[in-house]
């Protein structure tokens, strides 16, 4: 079998790194650990790569990093000396190794004379891409596996705009790192010859104060939040990047009222106090729940380790906290930001993806203001706000996704968790303001709009079996016909993968504008869908469900149906 080769290539390297060749020797007796470890390439796709840390060739180490690293630097050397010269900014947060392969990343880039900018301590995601745009640098490099479990590590790649490369980009970067034949061999610059050639640059301060300068314009209504100073705020960085940045964000809008969880404040690659250090999942909030009930807190705000995402939890009319979803708080941010504006352009324009409620459609409907859909990942929301700045063709006004993904001010062109922070205690004050809270405030925009639910549910399929499990899910719901899910009819069918939109009733098609991608969405009557997804950094796949009615008993009636019709389908599968 191949991977036995590839395992025999690693197991004979004599200068193999020492702790790897005691894990190697671990495993050695495991021919299924073995095989999992070494029958692929860890996969370099358009968001980079991401995977369990350990020896192998599908695991993350040093050189599967510097395998990435190399493909990086082939990329920017055919540009030329000048991409060269302006070189990668590097961030990286608190997992294992995440420094270590920060470090290996400048190595492999100083070899071929790329400047490399890397940060004194970790800095969450949204400063990275900051970074590459205030520093006008060729590109960056987010060393990070996001809210991913402590036993996982990534290599997220960024192109001069500071947003995640985009198919076309990232394509020509994919094909740099599939060239590196053998990753034991890639070469690297000694680290102090580096820093004494000025080739790798430590950074810090330089980047943080002008970071925190543009935080200011996330900020409404200043007078506003300068009087609040009775709102309570909770907030737990969840063991990451964010606490230093949303603390002080908070206190440059007056916002000093700020308990912080202890327990998770400092940094910890094992993310000991959380089954997950996910914002989306509920049980994140445990600690910040137990905080808030006993100082009366307005608003428990969370962030994940790298700070690209955030939630929050508010209380309801018997003090208990609800964790609101992705898109209940999008929708509060984006009617608060089209509301509070006296003067909006005449070409804004809101964009979500295509698992996004259609709530924020509507909303934005209501202000006369245009939306977008773009696949899912925030880098595509991140490539249209670069055309539009270069066309004028629309003037970029909120942006986000279902999976607790903002952006406000377009200073960053990925997701930051930091400026969504901001907003979100912002909203907090202004409903306080109004004597409401953010629940009832979300009851206000249903009844104005009709209830609109969703819901996520995932499928954890680990190692090559799982991805074949994943695979026979989507064959199997792309080549049967559904004609009702849950009683409710299906319109129309949308295929990513051949860019198709085919109507049931007539099966006539139309073509989706939009990029290839292993997706599809099924639109059913009444404003309801769901869609399968698997997931492009984790061995899962993902159902989105998305229902609208005029009330929410209806809205969570229709939910309940919808799913477990498709979970009927799904048990004759798997």
């Amino acid at each position: 079998m191949e991977w036995k080769n590839e395992y025999a290539r690693w197991d004979q390297f004599e200068d193999l790194d020492a702790d790897l060749k005691e894990n190697l020797v671990t495993i050695s007796d495991d021919e299924q650990a073995l095989e999992d470890a070494f029958y692929k390439n860890l996969e370099f796709g358009t968001g980079g790569m991401r995977g369990k840390l350990g020896p192998g060739t599908n695991r993350m180490n040093i050189y599967t990093i510097r395998r990435a690293a190399e493909g990086m630097a082939r990329y920017i050397s055919e540009k030329g000396e000048q991409w060269k010269s302006r070189g990668v900014v590097i961030a990286y947060d608190s997992r294992y190794m995440s420094k270590e392969f920060s470090v290996e990343t400048a190595r492999v880039l100083g070899r071929h004379g790329i400047q490399a900018y890397v940060f004194t301590s970790l800095r969450p995601t949204p400063e990275l891409s900051f970074a590459v745009r205030y520093l006008h640098a060729a590109g960056g490099v987010v060393i990070t596996a996001s809210h991913n479990p402590p036993e996982y590590n990534g290599f997220k790649a960024y192109n001069e705009d500071g947003g995640q490369l985009p198919p076309d980009q990232a394509k020509e970067m994919i094909d740099f790192v599939n060239q590196v034949d053998n990753e034991l061999s890639v070469e690297a610059a000694d680290q102090e010859e580096l820093e004494a050639s000025g080739l790798l640059k430590w950074i810090d301060k330089e980047v943080d104060n002008p970071y925190m300068e543009a935080l200011k314009s996330v900020n409404v209504n200043p007078q506003l939040t300068k009087q609040a100073s009775d709102l309570n705020i909770v907030f737990t960085p969840l063991h990451g990047t964010a606490r230093t940045l949303v603390e002080d964000g908070l206190k440059q809008m007056g916002l000093e009222n700020v308990h912080i969880v202890e327990e998770q404040a400092a940094p910890d690659p094992e993310f000991s106090t959380v089954e997950s250090p996910n914002p989306e999942e509920h049980q994140a909030f445990t600690m910040a729940i137990e905080q808030g009930k006993l100082i009366g807190a307005d608003i428990l705000i969370g962030t994940d380790p790298d700070a690209d995402r955030m939630g929050v939890a508010v209380p309801d009319e018997s003090g208990e906290y609800k964790v609101l979803t992705g898109n209940q708080t999008g929708a509060l941010m984006l009617d608060y930001l089209l509301s509070q504006k006296t003067d909006l352009p005449e070409n804004a324009i809101m964009i979500k993806t295509i698992v996004t409620s259609e709530f924020g459609r509507i909303i934005a409907d209501s202000y006369d203001v245009a939306s977008l859909d773009t696949l899912t990942g925030f880098k595509f929301i991140g490539e249209k706000i670069k055309e539009y700045e270069e066309s004028g063709e629309y003037q970029f006004i909120f942006g986000y996704e279902e999976s607790y993904g903002y952006l406000i001010k377009e200073f960053a062109r990925d997701k930051d968790a930091v400026q969504a922070a901001m907003l979100s205690a912002e909203l907090a004050a202004y409903w306080k303001s109004k004597g409401k809270t953010l629940l009832e405030a979300l009851d206000e925009l249903y009844q104005r709009h009709g209830y609109f639910l969703e819901d996520l549910q995932s499928i954890k399929m680990e190692g090559k079996s799982g991805a074949e499990k994943i695979q026979d899910i989507m064959d199997s719901f792309r080549n049967e016909s559904l004609n009702e899910v849950g009683g409710v009819k299906v319109l129309s069918v949308e295929d990513y993968t051949t860019l198709t939109r085919e109507f049931t009733e007539d099966h006539s098609s139309e073509t989706i504008n939009l990029p290839k991608a292993n997706v599809l969405k099924f639109i059913l009557e009444d404003n309801c869908w769901f869609c399968l997804r698997p997931s492009g950094t984790e061995p899962k796949i993902k159902f989105y469900f998305g229902v609208k009615s005029s009330s929410r008993e209806n809205s969570e009636k229709r939910l309940a149906d919808i799913k477990q019709a498709v979970n009927d389908k799904l048990s004759t599968i798997v």
